[in-house]
């Protein structure tokens, strides 16, 4: 089983940084090209441009937490969430 993920493309996992505004900054967020392809669908589904995901979660968090620690984390987790959704054999208990 290892073999699936041990010679998976290395593309996948290459870091992209997109530059976006997050509540009026310009920001630079540096995620795997993977999860910024969940990012696109998650967006898609939601109706929004993918910046315009990223910048309401943000806001969002800023509301229920008062800031939003390690933010790059926080993504990848919405994409955990999103695909646990998707496949709960993978959900945590």
């Amino acid at each position: 089983m290892c073999q699936i993920f041990a010679r998976q493309d290395p593309a996948g996992y290459r870091p992209i940084t997109r530059r976006l505004r997050l509540n009026g900054q310009s920001t630079s967020i540096r995620l795997e090209r993977l999860f910024w392809e969940i990012l696109d669908g998650i967006a898609r589904s939601e109706g929004l441009s993918t910046p315009a995901f990223v910048s309401k979660l943000h806001s969002e968090v800023l509301i229920a937490a008062g800031e939003a620690h390690n933010f790059t984390s926080l993504l990848r987790c919405t994409c955990l969430i999103a695909l646990s959704r998707e496949r709960p054999a993978y959900a945590a208990e």
